[in-house]
């Protein structure tokens, strides 16, 4: 693993313990401190940025759930692994519905929780997707547009049965508050809300987070351990970014689709999936399917139930709401409770096109606060921050004009190979006799691009 993979806090009361997995994880060359308490993590994660914490579960005072819980609520940009010697499925699927990224059984082996942090550090940069501001719950979409209601009357109506749902929309405009809404309303609400982030980690990653795998399965599976599919038994099962996946995991998942079974890694007996399938994407299926890189049958399957979230500039009157929420939100827990948007201040932000969504509107509205004095939020304080964010967006767009040939002969390729294999059905050597090329050199630019 390379060094810039990111930092760990490792929380046990058992100094051997802790020093062990500290030594293991600097050799590896990971940014990693040890602490022995819950209370001690807490104030370390308030005093440094850390991106994965590796809790014990058994502690005396503030145990491994308490502090999970604390994390998920204070500092939900943050991983947790979850580390017992206690392990059973019921435990994970009630640390995952807290918010874990994965557990690990106690005496641990060397490569598994490797393995496990690895995983985390991989995903951590696609979670700057998620602020540590607050957002609104689920199913407060905070709307006074026509638009969003009949987005909420739609997922009114889909939460009363079981067929799988599709939300589409641009980046930023709420699907997985739209996707915990539906949970939340639907007879599965009891039951856990289970999210993959099917972007943010390659093939042999995302496999075993779907499936699960057996001990033995691979170098460093040490023991079984369930799948995703298998956490959300009873709930509902979130795809997001389904339209990144690559053409061998697509066949996978339309026959956990069509049939609601599965096999874990590495295991023959087949498993039986009672879960609700809900997924999202940004990307525009149908037109990956006419270009042969999505799968027709697969894109049926998850469109059962398509449902469409409006962009922020299709709904403005959505805007001031919004604006007005996250800066009392943001404020609060900033400890600048008081702080507010002028009218003027509003009308501005309303009448901005705010392509980057609801998202954006939300960092807008964070870096105002920060980067103001005063309680009151003025139209000279917006202005300044839209002049900031245009003159970064001509410096971007200035840069890119630069593109390097190499860059596009890379994703030439990446695109050829995504459609060899869609071509092929993920058949390698097929995939390389049509791309002309030796199985070898596939395999190698397989891994070079990050689609083996």
């Amino acid at each position: 693993m390379p060094p810039s993979l990111g930092s760990v806090l490792v929380v046990d009361d058992d100094p051997a313990v802790g020093a062990v997995l500290k030594a293991l994880l600097q050799q590896e060359g990971i940014d990693s401190i040890w602490v022995s308490s819950g209370t001690e993590a807490l104030e370390e994660l308030s005093r440094r940025p850390v991106d994965t914490v590796i809790t014990d579960l058994r502690m005396p005072g503030m145990d491994g759930m308490q502090l999970l819980q604390q994390i998920a609520a204070r500092f939900p940009e943050v991983a947790v692994i979850m580390m017992t010697a206690h392990g059973t499925v019921p435990l994970a699927v009630e640390a995952m519905k807290t918010g874990a990224a994965d557990f690990v059984l106690k005496p641990f082996d060397r490569q598994e929780i490797l393995y496990s942090v690895c995983k985390a550090l991989t995903a951590a940069p696609h979670k700057q997707e998620k602020t540590s501001s607050p957002l609104p719950a689920a199913g407060a979409f905070l709307s006074d547009s026509e638009a969003m209601r009949e987005v909420e009357r739609l997922l009114e109506r889909a939460a009363a049965g079981d067929a799988t749902v599709l939300l589409r929309g641009e980046t930023g405009t709420g699907k997985e508050l739209a996707a915990r809404a539906l949970h939340r309303l639907s007879k599965r609400r009891s039951g856990p809300f289970v999210k993959v982030h099917c972007a943010a980690l390659p093939d042999a990653l995302l496999e075993s987070e779907l499936f699960g795998y057996e001990k033995g399965a691979f170098t460093g599976a040490a023991a079984r351990k369930p799948g995703r599919a298998e956490l959300a038994e009873g709930g509902t099962l979130f795809l997001d970014e389904i339209g990144d996946i690559t053409p061998a995991v697509q066949v996978k998942l339309l026959r956990l689709l069509q049939d609601r079974a599965y096999e874990r890694l590495g295991g023959t007996s087949t498993l039986s999936a009672n879960v609700r399938f809900v997924t999202a994407t940004h990307r525009n299926l149908e037109e990956m399917v006419r270009a042969g890189q999505f799968r027709e049958d697969l894109f049926y399957r998850l469109s059962v139930v398509p449902i469409w979230l409006p962009p922020l500039r299709d709904r403005p009157a959505d805007v001031g709401g919004l604006a007005r929420h996250f800066c009392a939100a943001i404020a609060a827990a900033s400890g600048r409770s008081g702080v507010e948007l002028m009218p003027e201040a509003v009308e501005r932000l309303v009448s901005h096109r705010w392509p980057g969504n609801v998202r954006q509107l939300q960092n807008f509205v964070e870096r105002l606060i920060v980067l103001s004095d005063g309680p009151l939020l003025s139209l000279a304080d917006v202005e300044r921050e839209l002049s900031r964010e245009q003159r970064w967006a001509a410096e971007s767009a200035a840069g890119s004009m630069g593109l390097r040939l190499d860059s596009r002969r890379e994703e030439a390729e990446r695109d050829a190979l995504q459609e060899a294999l869609a071509r092929t059905g993920g058949n390698r050597s097929m995939a390389a006799r049509l791309l002309g090329v030796s199985r070898r050199t596939l395999y190698s630019k397989l891994a070079e691009h990050r689609l083996s």
